[in-house]
């Protein structure tokens, strides 16, 4: 009897000290270099966005390829140019030193959330309005141009807005914008057509497969810019901010294009790109 009680208390003198042990080793995980410890948000830092960017050295950033003056791709030469581009160059230069160090992915309305959310790219920067339904799965920059949805119409076309649109009347334009949605709701008799980008939208509107064709209309003075038999009506019915789209709680990234684009609209680089692509100064 008095061996089993040494073994027992030997036994339980061992698992307390096993247990101080770890109970040590788990604070001693928990400190950083310099000395403190860490929350669970602070261990997992480093591993972000802005971290990958560096590791990678290349900022690899969602555009559109088919809009004119914010994100268009010369077929001659291959390159992608436009306003969009120009704030994806000046992000790649803050982070990376060259704006330069930048790969170019082609986005759609209906791909640009899917491939933020599978790591294919850093950042979109493709005429994306902020929406509370958006917010739910992305994070956004500050507004970084503000739009209103508008319509494209033949120059001789009786349309100079939305009272204009009549049962009947067809307006075309792309899957899984949001101006799909508006012009549902600000036109319920007209049918809406949707395609897979706003180039087709265009191609099909010169072909006759509609009456107007609507999206914002920084997007529409591009096109009426590409093609003068047509023009876009004054009106604008929504007003629709732009905004980088990020990972879901990335705040660090969030932060650092909140703090450059700030940084640009007060050292005037903003506006510089805004007059080089819109053809006026932004209105304050």
């Amino acid at each position: 009897m008095k061996t089993k009680n040494v073994w027992k208390k030997i036994a339980g003198m061992g698992l307390v000290l096993m247990l101080s042990a770890t109970a040590l080793a788990g604070c001693g995980g928990a400190k950083s270099e310099g000395g403190t410890a860490s929350t669970g948000a602070g261990a997992a830092a480093g591993t972000g966005t802005l971290a990958k960017i560096k590791e990678r050295d290349k900022f690899v950033v969602g555009v559109k390829y088919d809009l004119n003056l914010f994100g268009l791709k010369d077929p001659a030469s291959g390159n992608v140019e436009g306003f969009d581009i120009d704030i994806a160059k000046a992000i790649a230069k803050k982070v990376l030193g060259d704006e330069n160090k930048i790969e170019l992915k082609e986005v759609t309305s209906k791909t640009r959330i899917p491939m933020l959310k599978n790591g294919e790219i850093d950042a979109i920067i493709a005429t994306m309005t902020i929406t509370e339904d958006r917010k739910k799965e992305v994070d956004f920059s500050d507004v970084y141009f503000l739009a209103g949805q508008s319509l494209l119409v033949k120059k001789d076309s009786p349309i100079n807005g939305l009272k204009d649109l009549q049962k009947g009347m067809k307006v075309l334009t792309a899957k899984g914008s949001t101006s799909a949605k508006n012009i549902r709701a600000s036109a319920p008799d007209v049918e809406v057509l949707e395609f897979e980008n706003y180039a087709e939208a265009f191609t099909a509107l010169k072909a006759g497969q509609g009456d107007a064709l609507t999206t914002d209309n920084a997007l529409l003075y591009g096109m009426a810019k590409q093609d003068p038999n047509y023009r876009v009506t004054e009106e604008t019915f929504t007003e629709e901010p732009y905004g980088i789209a990020i990972k879901k709680g990335d705040a660090e990234f969030v932060k650092a294009v909140n703090d450059l684009l700030k940084e640009m609209k007060e050292n005037g680089e903003y506006d510089k790109i805004y007059e080089k692509w819109i053809g006026e100064k932004p209105k304050k």
